[in-house]
């Protein structure tokens, strides 16, 4: 069992600890790009959506998926409490607050990976949208 915890406190808040500096890797990498891209160099409006869109994705994937993971954590943090408390025979409240607060930290830290993923993937598309409107009026299209 100690094993399970393991995977839960490090495993799972380590996943989405990766997964948000990844996120947020992207995002700078992507706000830095807006910042200086000049829409005329696309000979396309295709062309230039895709340029804008590049690895807005993973930002999306991590805002979706982060409470998901948050959730297994904390369903096996719960697993983990009701085993050692079924094992060990005793109903020990120190051992239960302990087994939850593990099992709710899964959780919280899923929701603070998911939401400013969400308002940065949320910000980028809307620059994403302007720069789109800018490349139109520009190319008349």
């Amino acid at each position: 069992m100690e094993a399970l915890k393991a995977l839960v406190e490090y495993g799972v808040i380590g996943l989405l600890l990766v997964l948000s500096l990844w996120a947020i890797g992207v995002a700078m990498e992507r706000w830095l790009f807006y910042r200086h891209v000049d829409v005329r160099q696309f000979p396309t409006l295709h062309e230039c959506e895709i340029a804008l869109t590049r690895g807005l994705v993973v930002i999306g994937t991590v805002a979706a998926n982060a409470p998901y993971i948050g959730l297994l954590g904390t369903v096996l943090g719960i697993m983990l409490t009701f085993h050692t408390m079924g094992t060990s025979g005793a109903l020990a409240v120190a051992t239960i607050m302990i087994g939850l607060s593990l099992a709710l930290k899964a959780t919280a830290v899923g929701l603070v990976v998911a939401i400013p993923c969400v308002v940065l993937n949320n910000v980028l598309r809307r620059r994403v949208s302007e720069l789109l409107t800018q490349y139109k009026t520009q190319h008349g299209a």
